[in-house]
This record gives C-alpha cells, sequence and structure tokens, in this order.
C-alpha cells in the first residue's frame, strides 16, 4: 500500500468536495445493487417525489433518513438496492402545465390532448432534470441504474394489469354516484384528497308550501343553489307532527316543480324542524335517501360550477353568484323567513383549493371492502407491516376499518388512460389489457386513474412486476423499509399495503418509519403564503450538504415534527469543522504512514485503551440505534464521542506520547489515532458522506471508497473496562479542578497547590501510575496524593469518584482582592434584581406588554436571583 497523502486545507470547502466526490461515486458505481447470492438484499424504494417542481426541506429530511439506512447497509456488506424514481402526479402536474399555458395566453383544449401531452412530457423532462440535481447535491447514494417513472411503459403494464384483474374479480366498477368535484380542475377527488375547513357560513330556513294550499313544511338548508334540484322532502315515519302529510305534496318555490314528502328512518327528528329537502344529485345522503323511494336525481350545475339549464333563470350563474341571487328572490316571495349564522365544514380541494361540490356523476370505483379486509387481517399476524412509532398503526387501523369505496376515474389527460373501451354503434363496454382488435369502432374513455391507483403499485411495479419471474421482483422484493410523513399514511401506505397483498401475497416492505413536517422555528407550516419556506438548497450552498443532513437526521425523534433553525445548521457545520481540524491534527502526525504499519498490539497508555473502549462503545451503540431508527439518538453518540472524547480528551493525551521521546509508545499511538479516526469516519458516514470521504481518502486506508468500506464492529481485544474507569476517575478530577478555576477566575497558566485525598490504595496506585495526565491539564505545583491528607483551613473542596480534592486558597487568589471583587459583582446582580422586579410589579406592563415579553422578564428574574444567590454563598464561603 503507498503512503497517504496526509496534506489537508487549513478549512474545508464543501462546494469543491462535495462535486469531486458524487461524480466519484457514480464512476465507480459503488451505489448499484450487484446481486448475487453472496449477500443478503436489503431493499428501500424511493417515495417518488411529484414532478410538479423542486424538492422542498421535507423531500431533503425524508430522503437523507433513507440515505442513512441504505449507506449503512451497504457497508455492513448486504446488496443494498435504493431504487430512485419519481411520480406523474397526474392532477397537480396537470393544474401547473395548465398555469403555464394561461400565461402564454393558450389552454389545453386548444392544444388538443396530443399536444397538450406532448407539453406536459416536455415539463416533466425539465423538472426531473432538477430533482435529479437536488438528489445529487443531497448525497442521495441511489441506483440510477433503476431510476422509474409511475408513467414508464413497464409501470403501465402493471396499472393495466391490476386494473382489468380487479375488474374481472368484480373490485371495479362504474356507477353513478355522488362524488367530490373539483369545479376549479373539473375533475373528481377521492374522499381523502378533500381538506375539510371551518368556514362561517349561514342556515336558511325555507316554508315550502302544500300543493293544497293547506299550510306549509319548514326546512333548512346551507346550500339554498342546490334547492332548485330537490325531489322531495323526507320527514322521519314516527314523527307525529308530519304523520298526516306524508304522500302529501309540496310547491317547490322558484320552480313551482311539485315534489313529494317522504318517510325516511334516516332524517333527525330532533334536528330543526324535522323535516329535510332531499337533493339527490347534489349530497350523498339524500343520494341514498333518493334510491330508497326512487326519486328522480335532477342535477343543477354545469361541471365548472356554473348553474345549468334546470337551474331556470338562473342557468349560467356561478354556484355563489347563485346563491345571493336566490337568497335575494327567496326573501322577496317570503319563502326564506330567517338566516342564522352557522360555522360548518366545507370540503376543499388538496390541490386548487377550490370548494368542493358534492355531485352527480359517473366514475369508476374499486370496492374496497375486501381489499381493506386482507389488510386489517395482517395486522394480527406476526408477519404484519411495523409501523415506527407504533402509535400509527392505530392511525391507519382507524381509517381503513372505516374505508369507503374508492373513486378512481379522474376527468385530466395527464395520467393512466383508463383501459376501457365503448362500442361506437352497440355502447358494449369492453375491459383489457390491450384495446380492442377493432379500435376504429371502439372509443377509449377519456378519463386516466386517479394517481394514487399507480403510486400503490410501486414498491412492486418498479421492480417489473407483473412479470413474476424478474430478476429484481424475484430478489429484491418485498422491501425493508418505507420512509414516509404521516399526512400520506392513508393517500400511499395503506394503498400499497391492500394493493400488495392482493397482488404478490406478501406485504410490500417489513417496516413504515413515520417522520412529520418540517415547520419554521415557531413551529408554523412552511407555505408560499406566510414566506417561510426554506429550499435545502440554499441551505447547501451557505453550509455545505453534511450540515444539513446531520441536522435533518438528529434533529427529532420518529414520528415528531422537525422544527427549522439556521443557527442549529450553523452548529452542525461547526461540528464539521471540528472533525476537520481534529483530522488534520491526526494525519500530521502519520506523515509517512501505511495502512500496513497500523500496529495495535503494542504497550497502550492509558488514554488510548480508554478511547479503543470508548469507541467499542459507541460502535455498539450507534449500530443499534440505527436499526431502531432512533437517529436523534445516533446523533447524540457520535457527537459526544468525537466531540468529546476523541477531539477534547484522547487528541489533548496523545500529544503526551507523540511529542515524546518513546518511539514504541509514539508508534502505538500513532496507529490508535489513525485506527479510531478510521472506524469514526464510518460510523459518521452515512449522516456526513462527503466530509467523511474527503477525510478517509487521507488516512491510510484499504479500498476505493468508504461508501464501500465495511461497517465497524467492536473488537474485545481493544476492549478495556478497568482502564475506562480509571480515565473516568481522572476526566472527573480534571474536570472539578478546571471548574473551580474557573470559578476563581484562576487562569490554566498558573501553577496551583493541587492535594488529592483518595478513599483507598487501589485508587491512589491508579493517581499516581496515571500523573502525567493531571501534571498536564491541572498545572499543579505541587501535587500531593495521600491516603491520610488533612483538609487545610481554607481551601476549595469538592468530591469525585473516591478521592477528595483540596485547592488551598493560600497562593490560589488574593482574598481580599477577590472578596471586594464579588462585592462588586453582587451590588451588580442585586441591581438587576431591583429592576426586574420593579417592572414585573407594575400591573400596566404585565397586563399590556405581550405575553412573550412577559415571560422573557420572568427569566430574567429568575437567572438574576440565581446568580446573586450564588456569589452570596461566594463571600461567605470566603470570609469563614
Amino acid at each position: 500500500m503507498s503512503k497517504q497523502d496526509i496534506s489537508m486545507p487549513t478549512k474545508y470547502d464543501p462546494k469543491k468536495t462535495e462535486e469531486k466526490w458524487y461524480q466519484y461515486w457514480l464512476d465507480g458505481k459503488f451505489f448499484e445493487a450487484k446481486g448475487g447470492e453472496d449477500k443478503e438484499p436489503y431493499t428501500i424504494v424511493i417515495p417518488p417525489p411529484n414532478v410538479t417542481g423542486k424538492l422542498h426541506l421535507g423531500h431533503a429530511w425524508d430522503t437523507t433518513l433513507q440515505d442513512i439506512m441504505i449507506r449503512t447497509k451497504r457497508m455492513q456488506g448486504y446488496d443494498a438496492l435504493w431504487l430512485p424514481g419519481m411520480d406523474h402526479a397526474g392532477i397537480a402536474t396537470q393544474a401547473k402545465v395548465e398555469g403555464k399555458l394561461k400565461e402564454e395566453g393558450t389552454n389545453r383544449y386548444e392544444l388538443g390532448r396530443e399536444k397538450f401531452l406532448e407539453t406536459t412530457w416536455e415539463w416533466k423532462h425539465e423538472y426531473a432534470t432538477f430533482i435529479r440535481q437536488q438528489w445529487s447535491k443531497l448525497g442521495l447514494s441511489l441506483d440510477y441504474s433503476r431510476e422509474r417513472f409511475t408513467l414508464d411503459e413497464g409501470l403501465s403494464n402493471a396499472v393495466n394489469e391490476v386494473f382489468v384483474t380487479l375488474y374481472e374479480k368484480g373490485l371495479i366498477y362504474r356507477g353513478e354516484y355522488i362524488i367530490n368535484w373539483d369545479p376549479k380542475t373539473k375533475t373528481a377527488l377521492s374522499d381523502i384528497e378533500v381538506i375539510y375547513k371551518d368556514v362561517q357560513g349561514a342556515l336558511y330556513h325555507m316554508r315550502y308550501p302544500l300543493a293544497d294550499g293547506s299550510g306549509h313544511i319548514e326546512i333548512a338548508t346551507t346550500r339554498p343553489e342546490t334547492m332548485l334540484g330537490d325531489t322531495a322532502v323526507a320527514v322521519h315515519p314516527d314523527d307525529d307532527r308530519y304523520k298526516d302529510l306524508i304522500g302529501k305534496k309540496v310547491k317547490l318555490p322558484i320552480t313551482n316543480r311539485e315534489i313529494e314528502i317522504v318517510a325516511d328512518d334516516y332524517v333527525d327528528m330532533e334536528f330543526g324542524s324535522g323535516a329535510v329537502k332531499i337533493t339527490p344529485a347534489h349530497d350523498p345522503n339524500d343520494f341514498e335517501i333518493g334510491n330508497r323511494h326512487n326519486l328522480k336525481r335532477i342535477l343543477v350545475m354545469n361541471e365548472d360550477g356554473t348553474m345549468n339549464k334546470e337551474a331556470g333563470p338562473y342557468q349560467g350563474m356561478d354556484r355563489f353568484e347563485c346563491r345571493k341571487q336566490i337568497i335575494k328572490d327567496l326573501q322577496d316571495q317570503g319563502v326564506l323567513f330567517k338566516i342564522e349564522e352557522h360555522m360548518h365544514n366545507v370540503g376543499h380541494s388538496e390541490r386548487s383549493g377550490a370548494v368542493v361540490e358534492p355531485y352527480l356523476s359517473t366514475q369508476w370505483f374499486v370496492k374496497m371492502q375486501p381489499l381493506a379486509d386482507q389488510a386489517i387481517e395482517l395486522q394480527k399476524q406476526e408477519g404484519k407491516v411495523n409501523f415506527v412509532p407504533d402509535r400509527f398503526e392505530k392511525t391507519y387501523l382507524h381509517w381503513i376499518e372505516n374505508i369507503r369505496d374508492w373513486c378512481i376515474s379522474r376527468q385530466l389527460w395527464w395520467g393512466h388512460r383508463i383501459p376501457a373501451w365503448y362500442h361506437k354503434e352497440t355502447g358494449e363496454l369492453y375491459v383489457g389489457r390491450t384495446a380492442p382488435k377493432d379500435p376504429e369502432n371502439w372509443t377509449q374513455d377519456e378519463d386516466v386513474l386517479d394517481t394514487w391507483f399507480s403510486s400503490a403499485l410501486w414498491p412492486f411495479s418498479t421492480m417489473g412486476w407483473p412479470d413474476e419471474n424478474s430478476a429484481d421482483y424475484k430478489r429484491y422484493y418485498p422491501g425493508d423499509v418505507l420512509v414516509t410523513g404521516y399526512d400520506i399514511i392513508f393517500f400511499w401506505v395503506a394503498r400499497m399495503i391492500f394493493q400488495g397483498l392482493e397482488f404478490t401475497d406478501k406485504r410490500p416492505f417489513k417496516d413504515v418509519l413515520i417522520h412529520g413536517l418540517v415547520r419554521d422555528a415557531e413551529g408554523r407550516k412552511m407555505s408560499k403564503s406566510l414566506g417561510n419556506g426554506v429550499d435545502p438548497m440554499d441551505v447547501i450552498d451557505k453550509y455545505g450538504a453534511d450540515s444539513l443532513r446531520y441536522f435533518l437526521s438528529t434533529g427529532s425523534s420518529p414520528g415528531n415534527d422537525l422544527r427549522f433553525y439556521w443557527e442549529k445548521v450553523e452548529s452542525t457545520w461547526n461540528f464539521g469543522n471540528k472533525i476537520w481540524n481534529a483530522s488534520r491534527f491526526a494525519l500530521m502526525n502519520m506523515e509517512g504512514m501505511t495502512y500496513e504499519e497500523i500496529d495495535l498490539t503494542g504497550e497502550k497508555t492509558l488514554a488510548d485503551k480508554w478511547i479503543l473502549t470508548r469507541l467499542n462503545e459507541t460502535i455498539e451503540s450507534v449500530t443499534k440505534l440505527i436499526d431502531a431508527y432512533e437517529f436523534g439518538e445516533v446523533g447524540r453518540a457520535l457527537y459526544n464521542f468525537i466531540w468529546d472524547d476523541f477531539c477534547d480528551w484522547y487528541i489533548e493525551m496523545a500529544k503526551l506520547p507523540l511529542y515524546g521521546d518513546d518511539e514504541a509508545q509514539k508508534k502505538t499511538t500513532r496507529s490508535v489515532l489513525a485506527y479510531v479516526l478510521d472506524q469514526t469516519m464510518r460510523l459518521l458516514h452515512p449522516f456526513m458522506p462527503f466530509i467523511t470521504e474527503e477525510i478517509w481518502q487521507h488516512i491510510p486506508h484499504k479500498g476505493e471508497s468508504i461508501t464501500v468500506a465495511a461497517w465497524p464492529e467492536k473488537r474485545e481485544d481493544l476492549h478495556f473496562e478497568e482502564s475506562a474507569k480509571e480515565m473516568k476517575l481522572l476526566t472527573e478530577i480534571i474536570r472539578s479542578v478546571r471548574n473551580t478555576r474557573s470559578e476563581m477566575n484562576v487562569p490554566p497558566s498558573k501553577p496551583i497547590e493541587i492535594q488529592l485525598n483518595p478513599h483507598d490504595g487501589e485508587v491512589l496506585k491508579q493517581l499516581e501510575s496515571n500523573r502525567i495526565y493531571i501534571d498536564k491539564f491541572c498545572n499543579p505545583d505541587p501535587l500531593k496524593m495521600s491516603l491520610d491528607l488533612e483538609a487545610p483551613d481554607k481551601a476549595m473542596t469538592s468530591i469525585v469518584s473516591g478521592v477528595e480534592i483540596f485547592l488551598p486558597l493560600e497562593g490560589l487568589i488574593d482574598l481580599e482582592e477577590e472578596i471586594k471583587r464579588l462585592e462588586n459583582e453582587y451590588k451588580k446582580w442585586d441591581s438587576e434584581v431591583l429592576r426586574v422586579q420593579k417592572k414585573l410589579s407594575n400591573e400596566g406592563f404585565v397586563k399590556k406588554a405581550p405575553e412573550k415579553v412577559v415571560a422573557e422578564e420572568r427569566e430574567k428574574e429568575k437567572t438574576y436571583l440565581d446568580n446573586r444567590k450564588k456569589v452570596e454563598e461566594r463571600i461567605k464561603e470566603l470570609k469563614n
């Protein structure tokens, strides 16, 4: 092995380093899963980002967690596949492209379907390029040779196979139902694409006159514009108030159409007047009542939310304009007699923000109950899908146990065209994997499938299914873990599970790691309207990818939201610089060293034995915590080991032999430095891939890249429990002396008398054999160690594990000067206490000032009181 180039720049430059190493990794094909029987497979499929735009911080968090796992498993010797890809995102992408066309003064109808799809593919290629650039900047170790897209030919075959199979089983059907309709994008929505918001509206009370002129019946509605489609009034069959009216008719105001009064158990006698208007084409409950009573379905709106010819004089008006006009007209006619404010839950389209209209439409549906039953049953078995944290299993089960049929057709052009054709003459329906043999006689269904229909197949359609002999499908399916946010458990996770069970008889992944949302520093959701979004690429440009990755991966626990703080990213940047500087020191002391010259068999110092033991403990801890997905805890373990143990303690202690005259000991310490730095970089690599590769390439090593270097394992021959205990005692003594120096304002450079009184001979023996460290880090003059030391008259005293520490005050400080200084400090804190207490005793301030400001003042009062008390106690100690 040739000697390593140990020269490293004084400062780490992420921009130069990151681009260089990512290209090196790609050229070396280190990310590609190789197959073969000698390694156990480990699979993650990326949650495919939508080609609607660039990636946000949530994507960066999600993919960083996956990259940590895949890099770890790759280093542990697994045949690790991380499969990348993107989602066509039907409604979202089409909305973006239509917005762009609008700016250009045209629309999809002017272009026609074929040209519009060409334009959308151009959009896809543009944004797919952006996304790949962002993946590379994040350092994601994706197997690009297997990249997929939800509209790929192979995935389209899988979609058709699933659709046709479900149709043949009677689990896909076409029917006229009330669906969620988005009038802005003019498409159906599934239930979970509707976001409900509390909106201040009104309840409109009306009197419908009886057709025979004998009176009227009172009803109330929040949507008076739909009354034009009323085909009945319903009352409860046991309601004595209306028993004589059942079967009679009322005249529908405005239209004067006669409609029947029907009896139905659905009606709540206690709510309002106990009578309700029935509009089967505009309300899901009314639709069911209409079915029971064979009521006509009258649709009074167009697809764009304007009123149609059934709305009579209101034809062509927008639904909300119609509402205003019809209210006025009903008031003029004396029909509308009361309007009361009413807060109600109104559905909005997740994508367009439009108020969703319950709308009668012919759509395609998946019959969900048989599929849901399989998924529910799976969770009762040993081989279930494990949710991390497990509380999300309840969230998942609650939804799937109360599932409704899934409306899968969308009135869009961008997406998987429904594989159904209608005969031009007979109207016969044909559903098939391929087009009819005489396509000229058939018209294909205009609609496309809901995006989530194809996304639900992602874990296995990307592997070559429905070809079950596909090498990738046989080797890498099912996956090991899915990483995703809690916001798409229903949209995506549930659907992947039931489709995986139905078509592969396997759960699609063993574990689902759920994370939360990235929020701003105040805990608000990031959004364009608030202007609080943060572009991950801006963070990388400022602090480098490693800083962003480390912050994202260690900043929260599983299932919880993550708050973004620039200061915390900066602190991870400082951590990276600490690692860089420590590595530079270590490498300067390895000059001329080769990998073969690393020799850990020689006589080791206490510090050598201790750092090797701490390394073993950190290896065990980090490995276990990564497997448990506790990345925040991994971060703490690595930070404590690298910053505290390695940088602050070991490197300083290693200087003693490194700068000494004992060549054998120098060689051993150099070897320990090289070994510990190598192993530490490997542990840190999944979190900070770029800086660790850069450093590792300078260390004496074997292999082409740290990405495929072996994961560290505990070595019993390098584990020294007793030495670790000895070092713990020494560091406690050194910390205690340093703290006392700090409290007494005695600089480290000033020699001071230190007396150590160990509790037994064994501890004394340890102290004597390691006196070199006490001399180096405590600067004693003199150092007295004895079993029978008596405490000096005036001394600062502290006790650590088995040792009393005495620092005689005489010679340590000028007592009179110190007392004088402390008395001045006491006055300062006393005046601060009086000032803040005066402020807080002012009722006007406490009542009028913002809550945050008052809380800050109370916190100041607490701090000032605490500081004053400490100074007071110190003065007493010195005067006694």
